[in-house]
């Protein structure tokens, strides 16, 4: 059994092949230099060159080593046809993204964010206790991480809202499915998470438009993006929260990565800006869960993850 192995230049892929090594000693693992065109059986890539792929009859599956395939999709016509996509449907990444969100939907909740500002100016101002019930949370997305994000929220007893393609049946979630109940869940929702893959359909979803719909309750509505910063219309955001119809966003990610020093978002107090860390893949599990996955294909079984090229997840 071959393995190609591809991560970007300055990523510490020793550790990676070292790793796949202890869990397939079996296999023969190579990291892909320019021009290698020597078979291979499954390649184990993340953000590769479209020259590592193109052409290629031999791979059984190919494996990106992240839950976000966006940008592998986007070398269209170098990804071989036929054959299979899979991604890391976890990695440890599920939980981390649970906390980071749970912590931003608590502290929005909580106005910890207004009293820090109060303390900023020596201010000693307790607030009226809030209403959980007119703090309704909607998570777009309800895969993997939303699912886990839900349950998250679930114990601290917010109102749920999921919005998916498909029905979901989660404890404590009311689901919208499909494009016509999305209005209906944005409506129904004063925080919006969103958790989606990035595709054509969803690029720029969290517009002007959409975010007018979210409840507002006292302060406003709130932004929370955990999935790509391409879901997010940058302009329409920043017009909102200068308007006060969205009073706070806390954002991982951004349309350009890093985010530039001169970006308008870094001056404005009301958005929180993380670097892109919500959710980070755990090695260990992600090269137990592709070992798992390829010992499934060598004896001929179907795998989970794959991707449909076609919807983009």
């Amino acid at each position: 059994m071959k393995l190609l192995c591809y991560v970007p230049p300055g990523s510490d892929f020793e550790t990676w092949i070292a790793d796949f090594g202890k869990a397939l000693p079996q296999a023969d693992i190579r990291f892909w230099q320019e021009g290698d065109n020597a078979p291979a059986d499954y390649a184990l890539v993340w953000r590769p060159p479209a020259a590592m792929l193109q052409g290629r009859q031999d791979l059984k599956a190919i494996f990106n080593l992240g839950a976000g395939v966006d940008a592998i999709l986007k070398l269209g016509d170098a990804l071989p046809a036929g054959v299979p996509l899979v991604r890391i449907e976890d990695g440890g990444m599920a939980i981390q993204m649970a906390s980071y969100v749970t912590h931003a939907v608590l502290g929005y909740f909580g106005r910890y964010d207004i009293y820090r500002q109060q303390a900023a100016r020596c201010e000693w101002q307790p607030l009226p206790e809030p209403d959980k019930r007119a703090f309704s949370v909607g998570i777009l997305g309800l895969g993997v991480l939303g699912s886990r994000i839900a349950a998250a929220l679930h114990h601290f007893e917010f109102p749920l809202n999921g919005w998916s393609r498909t029905p979901k049946d989660l404890p404590g979630v009311r689901n919208f499915v499909g494009d016509d109940a999305l209005d209906d869940f944005l409506r129904a929702s004063r925080v919006l998470v969103c958790i989606l893959p990035l595709t054509d359909a969803t690029r720029g979803i969290v517009n002007r438009e959409n975010l007018q719909k979210l409840q507002k309750g006292e302060e406003g509505a709130y932004l929370i993006n955990v999935a790509r910063g391409g879901h997010v219309v940058e302009a329409d955001l920043l017009a909102l929260i200068q308007e006060g119809q969205v009073a706070a966003a806390t954002l991982d990610v951004f349309e350009q990565e890093p985010l530039a020093p001169d970006h308008p978002f870094w001056q404005e107090p009301r958005i929180s800006i993380t670097p892109h860390i919500s959710a980070i893949t755990v090695d260990a599990d992600s090269v137990r869960q592709i070992s798992d996955k390829i010992r499934q294909l060598e004896q001929g079984k179907v795998v989970s993850g794959i991707i449909d090229r076609s919807s983009g997840y």
